[in-house]
């Protein structure tokens, strides 16, 4: 049940990396990708979450092992997430910035597009900040954490 398959230090390393790998892979893939959890993204964070455990633990099946990964990828989150409250350049290196999609009731063109925003998904965003058309707002927002956020405008 302690036995591990390879030194303690393997577990700390192994888990370092796949955790950088992975926050990495997710950065690149943009903000909209787990803004908004849609089924197919849940299929897609099951899988890899699947698909990493043997490059965490490889062939370990102590209960050791994972817990030694699992405490070296928390203390790496604690450590990147202080990093980030203290320097603003790393707070956008990791979070990015946030992008207009709307400015005075009028679309940014190729806003949407280039940051993977159906049509319908914009609109949904929309109605759920209880705004018809994007003529009703002075500015609509991709915020670095996924999320839509907008100023409705004084009329």
């Amino acid at each position: 049940m302690f036995d591990l398959a390879m030194p303690w230090w393997e577990f700390a390393v192994r888990g370092a990396i796949c955790y950088v790998v992975l926050l990495l892979l997710l950065r690149l893939t943009g903000k909209r990708s787990f803004g908004e959890l849609a089924p197919f993204d849940i299929v897609v964070l099951i899988i890899v979450g699947g698909l990493l455990r043997p490059a965490v633990t490889g062939s370990d099946h102590s209960m050791l092992g994972p817990f030694i990964s699992i405490v070296t990828i928390l203390a790496i989150d604690k450590l990147i997430g202080k990093l980030a409250a203290v320097f603003p350049a790393v707070d956008r290196l990791l979070e990015g910035r946030s992008v207009l999609l709307a400015k005075d009731g009028k679309r940014i063109a190729g806003a949407l597009h280039r940051n993977s925003i159906s049509q319908a998904a914009f609109e949904r965003e929309l109605r759920a900040h209880g705004v018809r058309d994007v003529g009703e707002t002075e500015e609509v927002r991709l915020e670095a954490n996924g999320r839509v956020t907008l100023m409705k405008a004084d009329r």
